[in-house]
């Protein structure tokens, strides 16, 4: 069969005849003149917020907060600072004459006294010197004397008396020396303190100047700590102080210098609290904790829980006027406890939020209840 006796399938696709053609016309013209009549229903009909422009706001509903009533009290403010303990005194001993060691009677640790010895050089050389000298002194006394003896019958004359008593200055002069070096022998301590360390041995040879012992006057100690210069106005010279060591001990102190030039580094002033410490029984070295008063001031005593950030990161606490709504007042902790903060910068009397301030801000209207009525109801709920 050829394609010229095929029939033509080409022609158009109509449904005009099918049943329901004419409807989805109607249909879609229905739903654009819904749609053109919904968008122009704004300039016919006023919305319902065009029409509650006059009427009044919503009532704001209250937030329970739990609120505590504080009275300001008269609070002792103290600077406190951390800081080491130093020994009053410290130096170390030198031996001061060359020798062989032939007697040590102290050792490392002792508490001794003033002048106290602690060890004795081999002294034998030194006294045939002093024999000598003190020899030669006798000798130029007599040569002295009778020199000015002939000089008043006439026989000497003025230089041979000035000669003789030029020798026996010099004689003098050597047994000074000599009496100075025995005494050298004896190696002593300078002041009354506690032999931190000693070196000397019985039978060991020590040249002049060697470092022998040293010697700590830890009576009484001195605290050195810190004091940064917004707050060096408020120590004073003689003002008491309480010290704590880090061995748990307290011992009261005094204020006993304030320096007067401050540190380039942290810009903050030396100053030294001085602790009696009897006996040396506290060793140097020791971290304490200082705490000078330094006056009073009225403030409220809260747990560090309590305080808020402001909008602009100010410290503060939220409290209740008597409105109803609350206020945020910046604050200044004045004082620091273990077991809560001083704060100053509320008035005398105050309601503050103890439950809840974090869910409310300044000017939010709230519903007050006391803290043990609304710890109740939380654990009711």
């Amino acid at each position: 069969m050829t394609q010229d006796n095929q029939p033509d399938l080409a022609g158009k696709l109509t449904f005009d005849a099918d049943k329901g053609a004419g409807r989805s016309k109607w249909v879609a013209g229905f739903l654009a003149l819904l749609l053109v009549g919904w968008m122009g229903s704004g300039y016919i009909i006023p919305s319902q917020a065009a029409q509650d422009e006059n009427a009044e706001p919503p009532t704001q509903s209250a937030i329970a907060v739990a609120v505590m009533p504080s009275q300001a009290q008269d609070v002792q403010l103290v600077l406190t600072a951390e800081g080491q303990s130093q020994p009053d005194r410290a130096t170390n001993i030198q031996a001061e004459v060359s020798g062989q060691v032939v007697s040590v009677s102290a050792a490392r640790g002792d508490l001794v006294a003033a002048g106290q010895e602690i060890g004795r050089i081999d002294a034998e050389t030194i006294e045939a010197q002093l024999l000598q000298a003190q020899t030669q002194l006798d000798q130029a006394t007599r040569d002295l004397n009778n020199a000015i003896a002939l000089q008043d019958r006439g026989v000497a004359t003025e230089d041979r008396v000035s000669t003789a008593r030029a020798a026996k200055a010099a004689a003098d002069a050597a047994v000074t020396a000599a009496q100075e070096q025995l005494d050298k022998t004896i190696i002593s301590v300078p002041f009354a303190g506690r032999l931190n360390d000693m070196t000397l041995d019985e039978g060991e040879f020590v040249d002049a100047g060697n470092v022998v012992a040293e010697v700590l006057d830890n009576d009484p100690l001195t605290v050195v700590i810190q004091v940064p210069q917004q707050a060096l106005s408020r120590i004073q010279n003689d003002q008491m102080a309480e010290v704590q060591f880090i061995t748990g001990e307290q011992r009261p102190g005094i204020v006993s210098f304030i320096g007067a030039n401050a540190d380039q580094q942290t810009r903050t002033f030396r100053v030294e609290v001085t602790v009696d410490n009897p006996d040396s029984v506290m060793p140097a070295g020791l971290s304490a904790r200082i705490a000078i008063p330094t006056g009073q001031a009225r403030g409220h005593f809260i747990s560090p829980a309590i305080l808020s950030l402001g909008t602009n990161g100010d410290l503060g606490i939220k409290t209740v006027q008597d409105d109803n709504t609350v206020a945020f007042a910046p604050v200044s902790i004045v004082r620091a406890q273990t077991d809560g903060v001083w704060i100053t910068g509320l008035p005398d009397s105050a309601q503050i939020i103890t439950v809840g301030q974090g869910f409310v801000n300044a000017g939010d209207l709230v519903d007050p209840r006391p803290a043990a009525a609304a710890q109740t109801a939380d654990v009711s709920q």
